[in-house]
């Protein structure tokens, strides 16, 4: 057991709380049951290390025989220890350490159906939901496109609530790289922003394959950036809220796609 809060090892897990420490390791945290048992799950190829406290926590025994049969370390740590690691306060008794992924852009939009693209998105916990309903709504890709956070920041980790192993997730500097990629492979673009036409759940376009593009919360997405899509549309708002934040409007967007694609 590690109990000692100035061992080598507990600072360099620490350290991948930050973006720099995270790209020069090219690992990132994984915190929480949830998230840890999917990792080991999904994308055990991914997992490097666990660490986990002694508590008997219910879910112990399934994330031990998930790190046995992926011949991922497990490290037991004292509760002092996990919490200097963890970028939580409550770190909830296990964390893991996971290999950084990078997924090309054009593997991603091979065959793809449906993809979901921040360009721009700050928020850790806006960016982390919209990733988690892509993967409800079965899309094939998440794409960070831009200045958007990175999505291996711990608090777009935990927002995912493991839904970021189940699908490719992709880096990209240029939205009109992203939207170049996206055509080649057959999909239409399309801008969710409130300068649009209102989005119709019926409309039969909605069945092609298409990559929809979310943009920063506070200013959306800027008209040079809407005029490189195919559509923008607007999701109606038929009672009094002044509008609905990113990842309630990309949740609706996404499954409106899903929907008519499943109708097909």
């Amino acid at each position: 057991m590690i109990d000692n809060l100035k061992a080598p090892r507990v600072r360099r897990v620490a350290a991948l709380a930050r973006k720099k420490d995270r790209l020069a390791a090219g690992q990132f945290l994984v915190e929480g049951p949830q998230a840890v048992r999917e990792l080991l799950a999904h994308s055990p190829q991914a997992a490097i290390a666990v660490y986990a406290t002694m508590g008997g926590e219910p879910w112990q025994f399934e994330i031990d025989r998930l790190a046995d049969e992926a011949e991922v370390e497990i490290v037991r740590v004292s509760d002092e220890v996990l919490a200097a690691m963890a970028e939580t306060v409550q770190p909830q008794g296990v964390l893991a350490v996971a290999r950084i992924e990078h997924s090309p852009i054009e593997a991603a939009f091979a065959s793809a159906k449906l993809v979901a693209v921040l360009h721009e998105v700050r928020d850790p916990g806006n960016a982390g939901t919209v990733l988690r309903a892509a993967d409800a709504a079965g899309a094939d890709a998440v794409v960070f496109a831009g200045e958007s956070i990175d999505p291996w920041h711990p608090k777009v980790v935990r927002s995912t609530t493991g839904s970021m192993f189940h699908l490719p997730v992709v880096t990209a500097g240029s939205l009109a790289d992203v939207v170049d990629a996206a055509r080649s492979h057959g999909l239409a673009v399309i801008a969710a922003d409130v300068n649009g036409d209102e989005l119709q759940a019926g409309d039969a376009s909605l069945s092609k394959p298409t990559a929809w593009v979310f943009g920063n919360e506070a200013w959306g997405l800027p008209e040079a950036t809407r005029a490189l899509c195919d559509d923008v549309v607007r999701v109606p708002i038929h009672g009094r809220a002044e509008s609905l934040n990113l990842a309630t409007a990309a949740a609706v967007c996404l499954y409106a796609s899903a929907r008519a694609q499943r109708r097909r």
